[in-house]
């Protein structure tokens, strides 16, 4: 009877151990995950790697707890860098001149680019196969707001066309950053510069085609990047480098599989948008080549942002590219 009474005893404390350290597992686990908050200026498919890295783990794996938040614009994801309410901003690398110059005491410094091509699109009232450059002239352009990269970009290319955006054609930039589509489809415009998945739908619903990509005709620029305050980065070098390793795995992984296997990843950050037209869309940007194959944001492409810069008038004087970028995290992600 001892004997039996014995052995119930030691069956429950067995099952005892080995339930409670599950527990306590996990519980630790989601302990030691470091919570940071990242800002981004759209949620596009533009974006893809980011996205892979979201669905397939990576950040978890770093040990990190990442909370997306969409920003809607570069001066809003800025603004809630600075303020604090982001840690991290993901957004064109302008923004960081722009607080420099203003004298920000504090500087947003850039320590990855995601993107070397822009990711948006002409798209026009009516099928235009043949487009030329040469036929915007005197139209009427949806563009971007004032000093952004979208419309910076697309000045640059009318301009390296000898088009003049000021007299050449009329430019409507009053309208807000993703509100352009809905404005184009209800007939407002005779072009508009688009990101996707905006000009993909603008074709499925047969009120735009696609006859231009900014991202083909710009050649190699900076357009996004992620950065943040030089503060946060001093205190939580860590996080920083777990960050960017995360990130350098989703660059990987877009490099090494097909648009169909890309887009089956990220088909839960958009799913409002079918797997078909999802695949589309990363095929038009995996083909353009729009992805780095690592992070570092080299000294040239920066000074080519500032060449932009500069011809758009944004410019007060060019910044040193070693007061705004750094490239520990992400050249020690390569490795």
């Amino acid at each position: 009877m001892r004997k039996s009474k014995w052995i119930a005893l030691t069956a429950a404390l067995v099952l005892a151990i080995t339930a409670l350290p599950l527990n306590a597992f996990a519980e630790k686990k989601d302990e030691e995950l470091q919570k940071v908050t990242l800002n981004e200026v759209a949620h596009s498919i533009f974006y893809a790697p980011q996205y892979v890295a979201i669905e397939e783990g990576y950040f978890q794996d770093e040990g990190l707890e990442m909370t997306l938040v969409t920003g809607f614009g570069a001066d809003k994801v800025l603004t809630a860098v600075l303020s604090g309410e982001a840690d991290i901003g993901f957004m064109g690398a302008e923004a960081s001149i722009y607080a420099y110059q203003e004298g920000a005491t504090d500087p947003v410094i850039n320590f990855a680019q995601l993107t070397q091509r822009a990711g948006n699109f002409l798209v026009a009232r009516e099928e235009m196969p043949d487009f030329e450059w040469e036929d915007i002239k005197g139209r009427f352009v949806l563009g971007g707001r004032k000093g952004g990269m979208p419309e910076m970009v697309f000045e640059y290319i009318l301009k390296q066309h000898g088009i003049d955006p000021e007299t050449d054609l009329e430019i409507d930039q009053s309208i807000d950053f993703g509100s352009t589509a809905a404005a184009f489809s209800g007939g407002l415009g005779e072009f508009s510069v688009e990101f996707e998945p905006a000009a993909t739908a603008l074709e499925q619903e047969g009120a735009g085609y696609v006859v231009a990509s900014l991202g083909v005709d710009s050649g190699y620029v900076p357009y996004t990047s992620y950065s943040a305050k030089t503060s946060f980065m001093e205190e939580h070098p860590d996080v920083m480098q777990k960050f960017t390793n995360a990130l350098q795995r989703g660059m990987n992984y877009v490099q090494d599989h097909t648009p169909e296997e890309i887009a089956e990843v990220i088909a839960p950050q958009f799913p409002e948008t079918d797997l078909a037209t999802i695949t589309t869309i990363v095929k038009r940007y995996y083909e353009q080549d729009t992805w780095k194959e690592n992070l570092i944001f080299e000294k040239e492409s920066f000074e080519l942002l500032q060449d932009i810069l500069e011809e758009a008038g944004e410019l007060k004087e060019r910044v040193s590219y070693e007061n705004l970028v750094v490239t520990d995290y992400a050249q020690n992600a390569v490795k």
